[in-house]
């Protein structure tokens, strides 16, 4: 039968794994082989995807690639992996526990980090930080070099390598985080850029550090022995051991070491237990590699009777033939060969003598396959690396005797609800922006006083005169209308960070797959996209974990549909203003709207420029974990940072920019208002009440003329015909040019315009709500209507994205025309949609 033919909590024998291509190899790369067990746990709440467990992991697949897979049926009785164990253990068996502070040789040098000798005589060693997504990789290298990248428990947080630096005793050790793989096959650009880090002569590592799941050792040392045929100097650390000795299960280290000829220290790099020994490790490996100890033992992976003559026979070949060996191991090179990889294929080609080579690949392969029969040499070398890990692992490891469901199963169970989990997710993201508006109000009103203050401040001791004018209303007001929603922008980063350290994310995944993929996503696109709340460049990079390159292309043109934090301002600010009863609601509508757009993008593109099928839908669902308060503040405080540099960069220069072309040129306009002033002043008919009120009129229908001839006035005036039929005016459409480069400066924008004359133009929120709910037009009408004033959220949500987007956008998509192509059709896009919400409201008598 098929693996979509079982039931939930139903347990199947893997026989056979059909279809080519990618998928056939990803699949069995994470462990769907032939005679391993796989259980159902769960379906999603649009009955796709299907969450699995096998190997002691959980993965989901969907509903049409599990019937790739043919199973046999067992019982409960019948299953090893997932029945209790009922044996105990024998009193003399040498398998321990283990203790991630006792377990390393008394020969290990005492080093710890830090400066410890003359910095001239130090000697230096590259080490590459390699590993499964979700293993703690990232976790390890903050801890080791004291930096904050972030670290999140799903995979594709690491989009490209990080680079740090610290001193261990004698040594200064640069460690390099790579992205996170489940193998060295190039499926992804990750992956592809992971083997090309390790291979190059120039950016080869010294030594690389496998960091695995402890948890999950079978699947996790795939990628191990895969490091291991490359040749490279190998330490591993078996993360989270912390959760292995809660499990009660047993495994000995030592054993496992001499049966794999790798070193293995244990850690929790949450908590730094065991990193001083990891490095210490390092360094006796790399001491080893310069005495040539390393070599002198060295237990190759057998392929079987059928492939190994072949891998031995090309191998010498390759020797003989192909300078290449000297840079990767000919053992290597063969084994790749055989199993396909495309990218090697390139690489032999170009060599002088690499049309033999590839002929010699050919003939063995063709001579292999011809014994296969009908399995694949592909499957069958997966098998035996799959074979080999078993064997060591059968010698050395126990698992626990009692299984009981893990805190991960019973949470699942509700967050996964096939009819409670997508409300529980909704309703957490109505929680998130409601939040993000209530919570962050209260810091925000401080701020606004504090900005206020400074003004009034600054104002009272510099001199009248445009330079008081430029600091009071273009940098204070510009810059101070933007700072006040630092608050609304961390609260909102502490929301996704949490889904993101807890491994929500995944589930998140999980649940919006099938949806996502009739509207024409993968489903591995939904975690760039969330990303895309907090920031659209890093959500854009994210997106090389899309094996797919057209599904990676289209998740790329509609990510910047998602509502960034740049917007958030605007949203705060308007729907404050005009919305203070249901801002949250508001807030809610205006990403969802996001979302909508972006799947009904999406469902064009597909259908219009990419209509080939994507790749299947293949992710693992970590364990929940809790995320630790140092990963939390760091996430935070890297964006907030990058938000409080932008406004410290681009939006000090646009609102200096805005402010000088709204003061300019005001000669004439201020020579007749103080000449009217001075009528008024001379005017002895006039109560002295009288006179102030007419001089404040003066003065305000003056600075009004002022804005409107100003060269910022004149272009608001010449591209306000494209805009009215949305309801902007001439000022609406000068803060919409303004926000081109960053959408923060939107607000700045309003600030400037709105808040003109130095007295009375502190920059806070509450002086811009009033003037904008006051800012009537001509006629004496509103100039901003709740219906202008959300519709205006609209445009803003849609058009333009910022100058850095534009950039990554073009990076990662291969080419301007990407990024040339994105701002034409959200451009168009905002103009449609901002058309159909005013003009709608219109005739629903919302205006």
């Amino acid at each position: 039968m098929k693996l979509s033919g079982l039931k939930t909590g139903e347990i199947g024998l893997i026989k056979e794994v059909r279809g080519e291509g990618a998928f056939r190899k990803r699949i069995l790369e994470m462990g769907f082989i032939k005679g391993k067990e796989v259980k159902v746990i769960l379906n999603a709440p649009f009955k796709d995807p299907v969450y699995y467990r096998i190997m002691g992991y959980n993965v989901s697949l969907r509903q049409k690639d599990a019937e790739l897979i043919e199973v046999e049926k067992i019982s409960l009785q019948q299953s090893k992996d997932f029945a209790p164990i009922t044996e105990e253990y024998s009193e003399n068996e040498s398998f321990s526990v283990g203790d991630a502070t006792m377990l390393l040789d008394e020969g290990l040098p005492s080093h710890s980090r830090g400066f410890h000798g003359n910095r001239n005589n130090l000697k230096k060693i590259r080490v590459a930080l390699v590993g499964n997504p979700n293993s703690g990789k990232t976790s390890i290298f903050n801890i080791a070099s004291g930096k904050n990248e972030k670290v999140g428990n799903y995979s594709g947080v690491t989009v490209e390598a990080h680079t740090a630096h610290l001193y261990f005793g004698d040594y200064l050790i640069e460690i390099v985080d790579l992205p996170g793989a489940y193998s060295l096959s190039p499926y992804s650009p990750e992956e592809l850029f992971i083997r090309d880090y390790l291979t190059t002569p120039a950016t080869r590592p010294d030594v690389v550090v496998d960091v695995v799941d402890t948890t999950s050792l079978e699947r996790s040392l795939y990628l191990t022995i895969q490091l291991k045929e490359l040749g490279l100097p190998l330490v591993v650390a078996l993360n989270m051991f912390d959760e292995f000795r809660r499990s009660r299960s047993k495994l000995n280290i030592p054993l496992l070491e001499e049966l794999l000829d790798i070193p293995m220290i244990p850690t929790v790099g949450r908590v730094a237990e065991g990193i001083d020994n990891l490095l210490a490790m390092v360094v006796i490996t790399y001491e080893n590699k310069l005495e040539g100890k390393n070599s002198e033992r060295h237990i190759p992976i057998p392929y079987g009777t059928v492939l190994e003559p072949r891998v031995e026979e090309l191998a010498k070949q390759i020797e003989k033939n192909l300078a290449l060996d000297r840079i990767l191991p000919a053992r290597y090179i063969a084994v790749r060969l055989l199993e396909g990889d495309a990218q090697l294929e390139e690489l032999v080609k170009a060599q002088p003598k690499g049309d033999f080579i590839l002929s010699a690949k050919a003939f063995q392969l063709k001579k292999a396959q011809d014994l296969l029969g009908k399995y694949s040499v592909e499957t069958v070398i997966t098998d035996q690396r799959y074979g080999f890990i078993a064997g060591a692992l059968r010698e050395t490891y126990r698992p626990h005797r009692s299984r009981v469901k893990t805190i991960t199963d019973k949470v699942d169970r509700i967050l996964l609800h096939k009819i409670w989990g997508f409300p529980i997710f909704v309703l957490f993201l109505v929680i998130m922006f409601q939040g993000t508006f209530t919570l962050g109000a209260y810091p925000q009103e401080r701020i606004e006083m504090f900005v206020d203050w400074i003004g009034q401040q600054v104002s009272n001791i510099m001199p009248e005169g445009p330079f008081t004018d430029l600091i009071v209303d273009g940098v204070i007001a510009g810059v101070g209308g933007v700072i006040v929603f630092l608050p609304q922008i961390i609260l909102l980063y502490l929301f996704i960070s949490i889904m993101e350290d807890t491994g929500y994310m995944a589930r998140a995944t999980f649940l919006m797959d099938k949806l996502m993929h009739r509207m024409g996503l993968h489903g591995k696109s939904f975690i760039p996209l969330v990303m895309g709340f907090g920031c659209n460049v890093p959500s854009i990079m994210a997106t090389r974990t899309i094996e797919s390159k057209q599904s990676r292309l289209i998740t790329i043109l509609v990510n910047p549909l998602m509502s960034c934090s740049a917007r958030l301002p605007v949203y705060i600010l308007l729907a404050g203003t005009f919305f203070p009863n249901r801002a949250g609601l508001v807030l809610f509508s205006l990403y969802a709207l996001g979302i909508l757009l972006a799947v009904i993008m999406a469902w064009v593109f597909r259908k219009s420029m990419f209509k080939k099928e994507d790749l299947p839908f293949v992710m693992e669902l970590p364990p929940y974990r809790l995320p630790t308060s140092r990963s939390v503040v760091a996430h935070m405080w890297s964006r907030s940072r990058m938000y409080l540099q932008k406004m410290g960069t681009v939006i000090l220069v646009v609102s200096v920019v805005i402010w000088v072309l709204s003061y300019f040129p005001r000669k004439q306009v201020m020579q007749q208002r103080d000449i009217a002033i001075a009528q008024v002043e001379n005017n002895n008919t006039l109560t002295t009440e009288q006179k102030e009120k007419q001089t404040l009129q003066l003065t305000e229908v003056a600075n009004i003329q002022q804005q409107r001839d100003s060269y910022l006035g004149r272009i608001g005036r010449g591209i306000q015909p494209v805009l009215s039929p949305l309801g902007f005016d001439w000022k609406m459409s000068v803060a919409i040019a303004s926000g081109l480069p960053a959408k923060e400066v939107v607000v700045s924008t309003l600030g400037v315009i709105y808040t003109g004359d130095k007295d009375d133009s502190d920059g806070a929120t509450a002086k811009i709500s009033e003037k904008l709910l006051a800012d009537t037009d001509s006629a004496g009408n509103p100039s901003f209507t709740p219906l202008i004033a959300f519709t205006f959220m609209v445009f803003v949500l849609i058009y333009f994205p910022c100058i850095a987007t534009v950039v990554a956008i073009g990076r990662e998509a291969g080419g301007w025309k990407w990024s040339l192509f994105v701002i034409a059709y959200t451009c168009i896009l905002a103009w449609i949609v901002s058309f159909i919400v005013y003009q709608g409201g219109l005739l629903l008598g919302l205006g």
